[in-house]
């Protein structure tokens, strides 16, 4: 695969998910083949501990641009994004989740966006989960926009798509993929936001539980909230040269 021709990489994070990363890596391919864009699919597999890994790699078999990263030990959703942003080679990158809530169908309109847009997030308007974790979501998403000053319905869906640059060079730290919106709107790059299909969990457990989402984030929160605070935001002319 030439590197400099890839158009559209689609990056999946991907721990202990055996059950729906083939049904998955099926209809992303679909999608892509109607996209006409020059595409690869990288899956980063978070070390997972279950059959992932054996199937990702008897998929290769049957997609030609399928690239596996596989990470040592699990490190986390954020180590994973950040090391599928920095091995990717397509001019426009897309993050999707692989436990089939995000909607493949959904990645030709996140792309159409990005020109006029440097990055564009999924927001699961209608989201299909259990009223529990939808409403500890709503406030978490609350909370992140009043201290942050900001205005993104649904800054942790796993659907995004970045125009490469925005995402290449960034530093990221672990929990911090839950505020890219938020850290790349600051760094100058356009931001948009558009409603996607949100499917509900057929297979496999979620990762996540009131523990490692909401204390955790909220860590990370007063750490954006600083970096937000503190952030230089000058403009120069240059007189002499």
């Amino acid at each position: 695969m030439d590197v400099k021709q890839v158009d559209l990489s689609v990056v999946i994070p991907v721990y202990n998910e055996e059950d729906n990363i083939l049904p998955l890596l099926e209809e992303i391919s679909a999608v892509l083949s109607k996209m006409g864009m020059i595409s690869e699919i990288l899956a980063v597999n978070d070390g997972s501990t279950d059959l992932t890994l054996d199937k990702l790699n008897s998929a290769r078999k049957k997609y030609s641009n399928l690239r596996i990263l596989n990470l040592r030990r699990n490190n986390g959703l954020s180590a994973a994004i950040d090391a599928g942003f920095k091995n990717a080679y397509g001019n426009i990158i897309v993050i999707i989740d692989a436990d089939l809530q995000n909607d493949p169908a959904d990645i030709p309109k996140l792309v159409s966006l990005i020109g006029e847009n440097d990055v564009v997030c999924g927001w699961r308007k209608n989201r299909i989960d259990p009223l529990k974790k939808r409403v500890s979501s709503k406030v978490a998403n609350f909370v992140r926009n009043l201290l942050t000053s900001e205005d993104v319905h649904d800054t942790c869906c796993g659907l995004k798509a970045f125009k490469r640059e925005s995402v290449i060079n960034f530093k990221m730290y672990n929990g911090l993929h839950r505020f890219l919106p938020t850290l790349l709107k600051m760094e100058g790059y356009k931001i948009a936001e558009i409603p996607v299909n949100h499917r509900p969990r057929i297979m496999g457990k979620s990762k996540y539980n009131i523990g490692n989402r909401v204390f955790k984030s909220t860590y990370d929160l007063i750490a954006v909230r600083w970096m937000k605070k503190r952030w230089m935001r000058y403009r120069e002319d240059i007189i002499n040269d």
